[in-house]
């Protein structure tokens, strides 16, 4: 089969050099089963986007369908240009997919496992000797490379699991709930391993139920509900406080009578909302008028003692349960 040539544009005008993933109205059913239909997403070189949804919504079936795994039925599926179907090989050469239910050799020692991956994606034993060690000194299992897998504790085997899949040196990372099953402490060392792959300039499709992590790794994130994407682009999009009027809110030192009629008076605001604390507001105003150091400055003025300003945006569990449906998947 002849090799495709990567797609140089979206059709759109816009140029898709940094676009890494682009899903395209794409539908998958089993058995009559609806599993996906007309998902579209985007995901931009060198981010960490978050893949969010309730149990059954569809997560597995488009991460498998986006590294290969699955056919598509109905859309299109491009990565780093090349289509998921026409260019198997290409597409394969530059991911890695940590599946969330692996096997492994629990026979082997972690390197003898890593070492046995390394030889079946072609690099030499000088190769080889270089990437195992950077990956385990990257996954801190650098200490525990002679143990036998079977002896590690479940963070441990993710590791070693996310180390096979750094093996190759992929662009993109398509990590199926990584997390799953870990303790708080692996979590959080897990998702700092993320974060060091994204300044390495990896770009990460990390699929997960620990919201509050998401939310604070992720800049992007799609949100998926029984085969539907209800939501894809940027975190800050998704969590600010009201699509038009930003909205802050102000702390006081201490309660002041009419205060929140003063403040309705000032500048660009268009909102005011007195919160049950009492000496606390929360202001929305328009961005188009005055910004965030001009409205702190008119609250000032107006014989506030402020002790604390901050934007207030919803948490991504907010976001999530506005989004999605109840009910049995």
């Amino acid at each position: 089969m002849t090799e495709s040539t990567p797609a140089a544009s979206s059709g759109n005008g816009q140029s898709d050099s940094d676009v890494v993933i682009d899903v395209r109205n794409l539908c998958h059913s089993f058995k009559g089963h609806r599993a996906l239909w007309d998902v579209s997403l985007q995901v931009r070189a060198k981010s960490l986007h978050g893949f969010v949804g309730p149990n059954g919504a569809g997560k597995t079936t488009a991460l498998k369908a986006i590294c290969t795994l699955l056919r598509p039925q109905v859309g299109s599926i491009r990565v780093f240009g090349y289509n998921v179907v026409h260019d198997v090989n290409q597409v394969r050469r530059r991911i890695g997919f940590m599946p969330d239910h692996f096997s492994m050799y629990r026979q082997m020692t972690v390197y003898e496992y890593l070492d046995f991956f390394g030889a079946a994606y072609g690099l030499t034993l000088q190769q080889r000797t270089k990437v195992l060690a950077d990956v385990l000194d990257l996954t801190d299992m650098a200490g525990r490379k002679d143990d036998f897998i079977q002896g590690l504790s479940r963070g441990m085997q993710q590791r070693v699991s996310l180390a096979r899949v750094l093996v190759h040196d992929p662009d993109l990372l398509l990590l199926d709930e990584p997390a799953s099953g870990l303790d708080p402490r692996a979590r959080i060392e897990l998702m700092e391993i993320l974060r060091e792959l994204r300044r390495m300039g990896k770009t990460i499709f990390i699929s997960s139920h620990i919201l509050s992590e998401l939310a604070e790794l992720c800049d992007s994130v799609t949100i998926i509900d029984r085969g539907r994407v209800k939501f894809s682009g940027a975190m800050d999009q998704l969590l600010h406080h009201g699509e038009d009027n930003p909205t802050f809110r102000v702390s006081l030192r201490k309660e002041q009578t009419d205060f929140a009629d003063k403040l309705r008076g000032l500048p660009g605001v268009v909102n005011v909302e007195q919160i049950e604390e009492g000496a606390e507001y929360r202001v929305s105003f328009d961005w188009t008028l005055t910004d965030n150091n001009g409205l702190l400055r008119s609250v000032m003025e107006a014989g506030g003692l402020v002790t604390a300003f901050r934007e207030e945006r919803r948490h991504l569990n907010d976001a999530f349960m506005d989004l999605t449906e109840r009910g049995v998947r």
